[in-house]
């Protein structure tokens, strides 16, 4: 089957499953109702799923690896530093009258701002390249989760229970005013890297295969980090951190559509995130009746997937 087809098998259970989710249980009585509370989700599913799998597909290509994703720069971990930190300087009750708007423009503007502040202070040097990067971004991560851990430990029970229920990704309780402006950015985000794309599939044959072929190879490093701080800061702020969603998707698009073209890989991968979003959604509310959230279903099989990338890398 050729790479297009593969794309409209894709589009076709996507079609299908999004059907399924909104037409699913309505009756005359409450139609009206039950989809304006469905098409927001379903609009937020997938603009959650084309950000983190164009941001992981991205940043796989810029360090030529397939089992890492954005989640190493830190950013998720510091999402949870700043909804800890309000909780436990000023109490949930503030975090409640501050209301989702302002929490959701002041978590993407430290996360965007921490990012491009170590991106300004990691390429200033020459000799500094996308791996210490990783580094100092993994190390970071873990120092925000550790701070974090520390003021959940000294608050008071009542209010952790606020935090937890940021810890884990979630379409039920969704502002639509936050979601409108989430899309608005990541859309102006994504058409700013549209012209670039083709750039990847040179990119991706490494540092001095690239810069022999005039790219500017420092330039595309940096216009592309920035674009995936921006799309993974949005969705993270938007609905909670999701951290082996990208790492399923973009892995699972490879073996399927089996092509370099990131034209191709990253549409794929885009639709495979949001056929697992929709089913695992479709799954939380029909058949465990809200009791999982999303994303322990998503981890728990993207953890298994993770576990099979490492142990056939292995016996490579």
């Amino acid at each position: 089957m050729k790479t297009k087809q593969k794309i409209y098998v894709l589009s076709i259970i996507l079609l299908i499953l999004l059907f399924l989710y909104l037409a699913l249980g309505l009756n005359p009585v409450i139609w009206r109702y039950a989809l304006s509370l469905r098409i927001p989700k379903t609009i937020a599913l997938l603009l959650v799923a084309a950000s983190i799998a164009f941001s992981s597909a991205v940043f796989q290509t810029l360090t030529n690896n397939r089992i890492l994703t954005p989640s190493v720069l830190g950013l998720d971990s510091l999402y949870m530093l700043i909804q800890s930190f309000i909780v436990f300087v000023f109490g949930s009750g503030t975090l409640a009258r501050l209301g989702e708007n302002f929490n959701f423009i002041v978590s993407v503007a430290f996360m965007v701002g921490f990012s491009l502040l170590l991106f300004r202070f990691l390429f200033k040097r020459e000799e500094r390249n996308i791996f210490f990067l990783l580094l100092v971004g993994l190390v970071m991560g873990t120092f925000f989760q550790s701070l974090s851990t520390f003021m959940q430990v000294l608050i008071d029970p009542n209010e952790f229970l606020v935090i937890q229920n940021r810890m884990f990704a979630s379409f039920n309780n969704m502002n639509t005013d936050i979601l409108w402006l989430a899309l608005l950015i990541s859309f102006l985000a994504v058409l700013f890297a549209l012209k670039d794309l083709r750039t990847l599939d040179v990119l991706s044959l490494g540092r001095e295969n690239a810069i022999n072929l005039g790219v500017n190879y420092d330039y595309m490093v940096k216009k592309f980090l920035i674009i995936i701080s921006i799309l993974i800061s949005v969705s993270t702020a938007l609905v909670g951190p999701i951290t082996f969603l990208g790492l399923l998707v973009v892995n699972l698009a490879r073996e399927i559509l089996k092509t370099y073209k990131h034209n191709y890989l990253i549409t794929g991968a885009i639709l495979i995130g949001s056929i697992a979003l929709t089913f695992g959604q479709l799954m939380a509310e029909r058949i465990m009746n809200f009791s999982t959230p999303i994303s322990i279903i998503i981890n728990f099989i993207g953890g298994l997937y993770f576990i099979y990338l490492l142990l056939k890398e292995s016996k490579i």
